[in-house]
């Protein structure tokens, strides 16, 4: 631990009268290390498949686009050269219009209540969330980021701070999560965003700051109930255990 220690160029343990304990550097070297364990499992696992082949047309949300389903596409179509793998990248409603329409095989969504139907990946709900540098909820009335989608806004994030008497306006809209995440780090407004996606920088707004959760939202997978073939199999279990690898590990402080 001494060279790793010196590699690293700061103390991983540090030690009181309660014992060892972790510093933030050593409890951040805990977190990388986990995910490259993780990533070594999923290699280890794609590469004892038998490649498949076939088409799959996949919906994703914005959310999960960046980070766990880009590893999970990117290694599923490294492995499996021969599948022809076509993604859509929109909002959830989009995305279930699309495979009831039968234009995807399989879509990953967020379902704000019960989900209907469906496998549920993950339990991330929606919070307002701040800049830890502007501190914007603590302006009268407190500026808000919204999606320009008024259905949702007004049946929960709105509907969230009226039911604690929490003056607003509204200070900015976006199309996209990117663009509610820009008003926060910028230091616009506060903004609805899940639980799992809050930028560096930010933090979750909780009942201690006169807030709270905005909806109960989960993951969830969908399959075109006639779709069928072993790409789309594979597709669908690699999916799946991407989410399981992203609960296996510690969240990140941020």
């Amino acid at each position: 631990m001494k060279k790793l220690e010196e590699l690293i160029g700061a103390s991983l343990f540090e030690r009181g009268s309660r014992g060892v304990a972790l510093t933030r550097r050593g409890g951040e070297l805990i977190v990388n290390a986990r995910r490259i364990v993780s990533l070594l499992d999923e290699t280890s696992a794609s590469m004892a498949a038998a490649p498949l082949g076939g088409p799959v047309r996949i919906g994703i949300p914005e959310e999960y686009g960046h980070a766990i389903l880009s590893r999970a596409l990117g290694a599923f179509s490294k492995r499996h050269t021969q599948v022809e793998v076509t993604v859509r990248y929109a909002h959830s409603g989009a995305q279930m219009a699309a495979l009831a329409a039968g234009e995807l095989d399989l879509c990953v969504v967020f379902e704000w209540q019960d989900p209907a139907g469906g496998e549920v990946l993950m339990h991330d709900p929606t919070v307002w969330v701040t800049s830890t540098l502007h501190h914007m909820h603590e302006e009268q009335p407190v500026p808000i980021a919204l999606y320009n989608r008024a259905g949702w806004c007004k049946d929960f994030a709105i509907k969230s701070l009226e039911q604690r008497d929490l003056a607003y306006r509204v200070a900015y809209t976006s199309d996209t999560t990117g663009g509610l995440k820009l008003a926060v780090t910028s230091g616009l407004a506060i903004a609805p965003i899940s639980r799992s996606n809050i930028p560096d920088g930010c933090r979750e707004l909780t009942t201690a700051d006169g807030f709270g959760a905005i909806d109960s939202s989960n993951v969830v997978m969908h399959r075109n109930p006639n779709a069928s073939g072993e790409a789309i199999d594979g597709m669908q279990d690699a999916i799946r255990e991407a989410f399981v690898n992203r609960l296996s590990q510690p969240a990140a402080s941020s």
